[in-house]
């Protein structure tokens, strides 16, 4: 991509920015500006780049859609299956603005949930303490133009010595065509805290539209995190999503990622083990057909000794996509008796769908129990042959087999109504081996 290209693609985004009243905080005010000065030096990703080679988004910049601004009028009952009845705490976001006409914000618990210009007053400290401290926007241009962007975000805090009951569920809607979404989400667990947060990308209508979100996530010392991120956007949408999570002394960060939708999906996850003996557990699952491309890079920093990280990256790739996972977890010198393991398994159901996986260790500490490994491949014939064997139709056996390759990932799913829903999905997805 040329100079012109790119600069003209930015430029275009930021036509629709101006400079917030400075009636708004301070801090919120310095850190929209620092990242619109940030957008100027930076530059579009392109397949030249490493981290990009395999994820070309050429017809992203194409589509300079700016940002979405009127909200959609709906009926709450068009949106009431993606609702989750355990989740007594929703908060939905229309176009990446707070809809709270069809959230529902019980505070139970004593969790702080709600969108930003809500509680930026009343937890000020707290807010600016992380909101944009997590992710580099710096050297990230998405990242950067989400901050440049940022007028609401989803900001979950869980105080000290709380363990929620119900999961809370954070829903983002799109609904109209030709814009770009900037939803954000931060969440914050303070000390001895414990929850679940699901945090859900949905389309109303199969539109082609951009989403591009950051999440930043923090947890204070033994603070556990059970996070699941599910992405179902239309298939014609891109979607671009950085995720930066920091652990502190004996913090535990459960994560689960779902990818369904989108023509164009990237999300980057970035975890900093960050004090002694903490630890994360990494599940993925992209599930993707036709000529959709999904693509997650991964990156498990263990800095401090005794950290533990468990990652299991799956692939299903029917018709002629294309899944890109590239892992990699760097052990720091002063890490010892870091106990770290990585596998990346990859299941192809057309001899057109493809796969590049590299799951990647580097290791600066001598008392280390690691190890990493990817597999590709398709169906087994001799499992095929069994299940025939045994009355079942081959196209059958082919369903059967390929959603059980998917359901070790959603069988780990503590939200029985969600867990539900990705089954039917993956089912939906099994009824044909071309996908």
């Amino acid at each position: 991509m040329n100079g012109a290209v790119r600069d003209d693609y930015l430029s275009h985004l930021l036509q629709s920015w101006h400079k917030p009243s400075s009636s708004t905080l301070p801090w919120l005010n310095q850190l929209r500006t620092e990242a619109v000065d940030c957008v100027s030096t930076l530059r579009v990703p392109t397949a030249k780049d490493e981290e990009w080679r395999f994820t070309n988004i050429a017809s992203l910049t194409k589509l300079p859609f700016q940002e979405a601004h009127n909200t959609s009028e709906f009926s709450p009952t068009d949106i009431e299956h993606f609702y989750l009845p355990e989740a007594t705490t929703r908060l939905v976001f229309v176009d990446g603005q707070y809809a709270p006409q069809l959230s529902n914000n019980t505070n139970e618990d004593d969790v702080i949930a709600g969108n930003l210009s809500t509680l930026a007053n009343s937890h000020s400290a707290q807010i600016s303490l992380h909101l944009g401290q997590h992710t580099d926007f710096r050297n990230n241009v998405f990242a950067a133009l989400n901050t440049t962007f940022l007028k609401d975000s989803a900001v979950v805090i869980i105080p000290r010595n709380t363990t929620t009951n119900a999961p809370i569920h954070l829903l983002f809607i799109a609904t109209q065509q030709e814009v770009t979404n900037y939803p954000r989400c931060l969440l914050i667990a303070e000390p001895n805290s414990q929850a679940v947060i699901i945090e859900d990308y949905v389309a109303l209508h199969n539109l082609i539209y951009v989403t591009n979100s950051v999440t930043e996530v923090s947890l204070a010392n033994n603070a556990h995190i059970n996070h699941i991120r599910i992405q179902r956007d239309s298939d014609k949408a891109f979607h671009i999503a950085d995720c930066s999570v920091s652990q502190e002394r004996s913090s535990h960060y459960q994560s689960m990622n779902v990818a369904l939708g989108a023509n164009i999906s990237r999300l980057s996850l970035n975890i900093h083990l960050e004090d002694e003996g903490a630890e994360c557990t990494v599940d993925g699952l992209a599930l993707i057909k036709g000529q959709q491309l999904a693509d997650t890079h991964t990156f498990i920093n263990h800095a401090k000794p005794n950290g533990t990280s468990r990652q299991l990256h799956k692939c299903i790739v029917g018709g002629e996509a294309h899944a890109v996972f590239n892992g990699r977890i760097m052990v720091r010198p002063n890490a010892q008796s870091t106990d770290s393991t990585q596998s990346n398994r990859n299941l192809l159901l057309t001899n057109k769908a493809q796969v590049n996986t590299k799951p990647q260790l580097e290791i600066f500490a001598d008392d280390v129990k690691c190890a990493h490994g990817a597999t590709v491949g398709q169906l087994d014939n001799e499992e095929i042959f069994y299940l025939r064997s045994r009355g079942f139709p081959e196209i059958d056996a082919r369903n059967l087999l390929t959603y059980a390759f998917g359901a070790e990932i959603i069988n780990r799913v503590p939200v029985a109504s969600l867990k539900k829903q990705l089954e039917q999905t993956v089912l939906k997805h099994t009824q044909s081996t071309a996908l």
